[in-house]
């Protein structure tokens, strides 16, 4: 038996099993750097892993049980892996955490989420790595100091993934959030206030055991305060060893699917609202890849994270970053023209 801060012994440990030994091997341990090649599923675009695990015990999550506690990698080992990616081609990276605002406060000495995007900023060098991205952020520990970092850090991207998950009080306490509707559109309006150009995106559960009427109507005010430019939708769905999948409150299915429709409705209403504020503008994007559906089209994404589609060479645009004025809006993508 294994757990996942081991997986860099692995071999380690198997050569316990072939020797007869019988091995658990779940305790919290330091976590050493993994000298393993990650799969990269695209070939400009790559996750960069950057803090392991989660001391959160979110009442329906199981990811503090099987990933365990949150482990930073250093900043220098997240640059180099960020610089190996830009000699391989690389344009951009994602950094990668459960609970990304966590980054930091393991080390010695401590450090912040906002320290490693400014190192990582100020440290690439040019014409390598173009745009920065992370994810997760958690509302209880964001700071105002990453918000000024993505305002004005020239290769972080103006994307901020802020999930709420529910907009009732009592339902984020039961959930152990750790915040409220208030406390959390007190960020919103922050980063709207210092970086009024950023794209908001999110996650929301409807269905939570003992979930009202009342209650998943806050989550629906709380959505039409923020507009999301994108939100990840979810019915609630038991967890095997979490608190959450033991309650005898569970909200019936029929309830959730209801619920889950009146977000999503309500969701494209605000996607196609944000996307409309485009029309006309003339945005920077980095070509990705080739249009599935218009081979004559290439695929691009905006710093804000908006897909781009217009008409070009894939062969020579891959890769690159190109100015596209926006003519027409769609619910979750644009369509431009080179200029």
């Amino acid at each position: 038996v294994m757990g996942p801060q081991y997986v860099s012994r692995l071999g380690d440990l198997l050569d316990d099993v072939a020797r007869g030994h019988q091995v658990v091997a779940t305790d919290p341990t330091l976590l050493s750097e993994d000298l393993s090649r990650p799969v990269r599923g695209h070939d400009l675009k790559a996750w960069v892993n950057v803090i392991n695990g989660c001391n959160e015990h979110c009442t329906y999550c199981v990811v503090p049980g099987v990933r365990g506690v949150e482990q930073s990698r250093p900043m220098e080992s997240i640059l180099k892996e960020c610089l190996d990616l830009a000699d391989a081609g690389y344009k951009e990276v994602t950094l990668l955490g459960q609970n990304i605002d966590a980054y930091g406060r393991d080390l010695s000495p401590k450090r912040t989420f906002a320290d490693l995007l400014h190192y990582l900023n100020d440290a690439m060098p040019e014409g390598t790595i173009e745009r920065i991205r992370y994810v997760t952020s958690h509302p209880r520990y964001f700071s105002d100091r990453v918000i000024d970092a993505v305002a004005s850090l020239d290769k972080v991207c103006e994307c901020f993934h802020m999930p709420f998950q529910s907009g009732g009080d009592e339902v984020l306490k039961n959930m152990r959030r750790g915040y409220t509707f208030d406390s959390y559109m007190k960020i919103i309006n922050k980063i709207k206030e210092r970086s009024p150009d950023a794209s908001i995106c999110g996650d929301v559960i409807v269905g939570f055991p003992g979930e009202t009427d009342e209650q998943f109507q806050r989550t629906l005010d709380l959505m039409s305060e923020v507009k999301f430019d994108n939100l990840n939708t979810f019915a609630y769905s038991p967890r095997p060893n979490t608190e959450a999948a033991l309650w005898e409150n569970q909200v019936p299915e029929d309830v959730k699917s209801e619920r889950l429709q009146k977000v999503q409705r309500l969701a494209a209403e605000h996607g196609l609202e944000k996307s409309e504020k485009y029309l006309g503008k003339t945005v920077e994007v980095l070509v990705e890849g080739r249009n599935p559906k218009n081979t004559d089209q290439v695929m691009a994404r905006t710093r804000q994270n908006r897909q781009v589609f217009f008409n070009g060479s894939i062969e020579e645009l891959k890769g690159t970053l190109v100015n596209v004025k926006i003519v027409e809006a769609r619910t979750w993508s644009l369509i431009g023209e080179a200029v």
